[in-house]
Parts: structure tokens; sequence; C-alpha cells
């Protein structure tokens, strides 16, 4: 089976700029650069990206282009032993990311209809947990299916099915193509209608002004590291199976330095129109901005929809800035999907139109959970879990595995032989050693904080079932998909790099 490619090296920069750019670079990041001292956490995520994001993208394009194939498949060629780690990862955000992150899509489409009337009336946060989600009052408390969220999820997994069925080229290439520039005019258009409100200015003053003592922080550092693993989509698998579709003369370190460059700056651009917003609301309430925001989930569906009550023209604003969302969203999403279709076509040889019908149908039933009353509660353990534990290890062992296990080497001649941009010696040193530390370090400081209290103030029984056994479900089921037999001839072929060695 011939394996499918991009039409072209820019349509594969979309791709990856697609699968990175998500509802976290609007709302994620402009709440942790607020919670952070605006331009100081600028500067640690910056750094953050040079140091961590940069060096660890490198490497998975590099891995997915050199093994020529899925997460799975890539790591077996690079030791058997180690497969299941690619079907872990696979699997963990196909059967769980993907499923709440669907359902928050489907937030932000019901909040792009309810923005033309502004439905929220004058207590958006009344309207969004009480009316809106209309919260139980614990996680095993799931009462009912929310029946817009429902219908929202629905749609968004049909676009998802719709896309990622037509394949590599009519399917995910096109719909980046079309999405992304799309997504830019939004924020565009976002940005520069926001800084004519008033207050814009002392919005925007809060954003860039860096407070220098909050680099003295630790926790600074800890949420400007996670954002930039969590933005790159690294640890997800996507990244390894989008360069496997890359023909052989690819310019990698150019397409990584693209994607994670085009990805941070459109945060740090969308920020703008976020703070600008922010400076307006304070301004019309006669409020500190440190006042305005409580929460992350708050910024978008909260703080946003009260400023866009009482600024001129604010059902049209608030409809393309919950478009942007459902924009941002879809293009991530079809990208995680794409991550376990690659892997399943690679060993089982199913053709792609079934495997991703398959897919959608399982993956539409497994959201219904957060369609509940209690989906609220389910999507934030589940989201601390998969994130925090899930994506972190894989990477660790990521890292483990090519720098200490494998001659990485060969993935450093590979990317040069082929590269405008080398690497040299400081990459494998992050690769091999400050990567791993940083991640090793998020790690061990997530878990002392775990185990000190249950998360979030949830009762352990909670926590335990809906975060830590669903992640070892998926890591069962990833050892079963890798003690299966191949069904193809992939794992045989040897990677491009040791054809040269």
């Amino acid at each position: 089976m011939a394996r499918e490619q991009w039409h072209s090296q820019t349509g594969f920069v979309f791709a990856a700029v697609g699968s990175a750019i998500g509802l976290g670079n609007i709302w994620r990041f402009s709440y942790m650069t607020y919670k952070h001292g605006g331009g100081a956490f600028l500067i640690s995520y910056i750094i953050a990206l040079l140091s961590v994001g940069i060096p660890l993208l490198i490497l998975e394009f590099a891995i997915g282009h050199e093994r020529i194939g899925s997460a799975p498949l890539a790591f077996r060629k690079i030791n058997k032993k180690w497969e299941w780690l690619g079907w872990w990862s696979v699997t963990f955000v196909m059967f769980g990311i993907v499923l709440y992150y669907i359902t928050i899509i489907s937030w932000c489409l019901n909040y792009f209809i309810k923005s033309l009337s502004l439905a929220w009336g004058n207590d958006p946060n009344s309207y969004f947990f009480t009316q809106f989600l209309a919260v139980s009052k614990s996680p095993f408390d799931l009462k009912g299916i929310v029946s817009p969220i429902f219908i929202g999820v629905a749609i968004i997994w049909f676009i998802n099915w719709a896309i990622v069925y037509r394949g590599v080229k009519k399917g995910l290439e096109l719909a980046n193509k079309i999405f992304i520039p799309l997504l830019l005019i939004l924020t565009a258009i976002l940005v520069f209608w926001s800084l004519t409100l008033d207050g814009a200015g002392a919005g925007i003053k809060a954003y860039l002004k860096p407070d220098f003592t909050m680099l003295a922080k630790p926790k600074i550092w800890i949420d400007a590291f996670s954002q930039i693993f969590f933005t790159l989509s690294l640890g997800f698998g996507i990244m390894i199976a989008y360069a496997s579709y890359l023909p052989e003369k690819a310019n990698l370190t150019r397409g990584a330095y693209l994607t994670a460059l085009i990805n941070s700056g459109y945060s740090i651009f969308a920020g703008f129109a976020v703070f600008a917003v922010l400076g307006f609301m304070a301004a019309s309430q006669g409020q500190e901005i440190s006042q305005v925001v409580s929460e992350s989930i708050g910024l978008a569906f909260i703080a946003y929809p009260k400023a866009l009550s009482i600024m001129p023209g604010g059902n049209i604003f608030g409809a393309v800035f919950f478009l942007c969302l459902v924009v941002a969203g879809i293009s991530s999403s079809i990208s995680t999907i794409e991550s376990f279709t690659s892997a399943v076509i690679d060993k089982f040889g199913i053709s792609r139109k079934t495997t991703v019908t398959v897919l959608c149908i399982f993956g539409f039933i497994g959201s219904i959970i957060f369609t509940t009353n209690a989906g609220l509660f389910w999507l934030d353990i589940a989201d601390h879990f998969f994130t925090h534990y899930g994506l972190l290890i894989v990477a660790i062992a990521e890292c483990l595995l090519v720098g200490w296990l494998f001659n990485i080497k060969i993935i450093r001649q590979h990317i040069n032989r082929i590269s405008s941009i080398k690497v040299g010696d400081g990459w494998e040193f992050f690769i091999k050693v400050f990567t791993p530390a940083v991640l090793v370090a998020l790690l061990t400081i997530d878990f002392y904080n775990e185990i000190s209290k249950p998360y979030g103030g949830y009762s352990w029984t909670a926590v335990v079932l809906i975060g830590i056994v669903w992640l070892l479900i998926d890591l069962v089921i990833a050892f079963i998909l890798a003690a299966r037999p191949w069904k193809t001839e992939h794992h045989k072929v040897k990677g491009r790099g040791e054809m040269q060695v």
C-alpha cells in the first residue's frame, strides 16, 4: 500500500500549524500571560519555545520522516520493544483528549450562535454554569444530556469525519489551507477592532509591560514550559505522523521553525485582542484589570461575554471571536484523529474510509459523557491527567528512546542531509539532557501536589476512576495493539537515515 503524501511542503506546514494552533492559543495563553505579570510570562514563554519547544518539534518531525511511519511504526523501527509507546500516545489522545476537546468546540459553536443575540444577558457567569452547562453537584451526578451541547458535538464530529475521511491531500491539507488563512484573517479583525475600544491602551500595557519580580517564581516557568509543550502538539503522535507523509526531500528544520514561530506568533498576536478587551472592560466598570478574570475558562465564556454585552457591535465581535475558536479547534481535532488513523492503516492495512468512520462513531459515543450535566467535572479531571501525565511521560520516554537507546546521530545526520538549518551538538544536548530534565521536574512537581491532596478538591474516587484508571486502560490497550501481528510490510522498511549510513 503506497503511503499518502502531502501535495507540497507548504501544505505540510499549514497542517502542522493547524494542529498546533488550537483553543489554548487564544484563551489559555492569554490567561497565563494575565496571571503571570504580562510581559514577564512572554519572556519565559519565548525561552521555553527556544530551549524545549523547537528542539523537540524537530525531533518529532525527524522521527516520523526518517523512520517513515506513524508513532507506533516509527518507535517500532527504532526499537521493537517500544512500539507500545506510540500506541499509548495515539490511544489516549484519540480516546481521551479529543473526546472532551470536541465538547469544548461544541461550547464555542453554541456561543457563536448565542453571541448574535447576546443570549447570556447581564450575568454571563450564572448563565454559563447554571443555564448553559446546567452543572450538577458532583462528577457522578450525571443527571442527563444537555441537548445543545450534544447537538454541537454531533456536528463537530461529523465535520471531523468529513475532513479526515478524504485523506491527506484532499482532506487534511485542503482543510488547513482554508482554515489557517481564515483564522488569521478573523484574528486580525478582532485585534484591530479591539484596539479601537476605550481602555484598550491600558490593557495592552498590562499585556506587554513585564513584572520582572515574577521571573523569580518557579510557577511562571512551569506554566511557560507546559504551555509550549501542549501548544505544539508534542507527545500526541501527530507531528510524527504528519512528517511521515513528507517526500524524501523535505526541509525538516525549516518546517519545524515555521510551525513553532507561526504558532507562538499567533498566540502573542491574538493576545492583543484579549487584553484590549479586558482593558475596555476594566475601564467600563471602573475596575483594575486584575479584577476582571478569575480563571482560565472564565476568560472565554464569562469575562469576554460580559465585555461583549457593553461594547459597541458586541454581538458581531462575539460572533467573530467564537468563530475563531471553532476554526482553531477543528484544525487541531482533525490532527488528533489522523494520528490514530495513520497508526491503524500502517499496522493493519485497513482502508482509511473504514478506519475513520469507525473511529468517529466510537469517538462520538465517547464524547457523550462530556455532554451530561457532570460533563465539566469529567472534562476537568480527564484534561488534567491526560495532559499533565500522559503527554509528559510520552515525551520523556521519547527523549530516552531516541537519545539514549538509539543512535541519535542517525537522526541528526538525516536532518542535516535534507535541511537548510543544521542541528549540532547543542540539539543533542537538549534532547538527551535538558528537555527530559525539564519534563521530569514538571512531572515531579505535579505528582507531589497530587499526593498531598486530590486534584481540584474532587473525591479520591473521582480522581482515580476518571483520571488514573482511564489513562491506565489506554496503556493496556496500547500493549494489546502492540502485541498484535503486523498485517502490512511497513515495519520491514528501514529508516531513510540508516540507508545512508
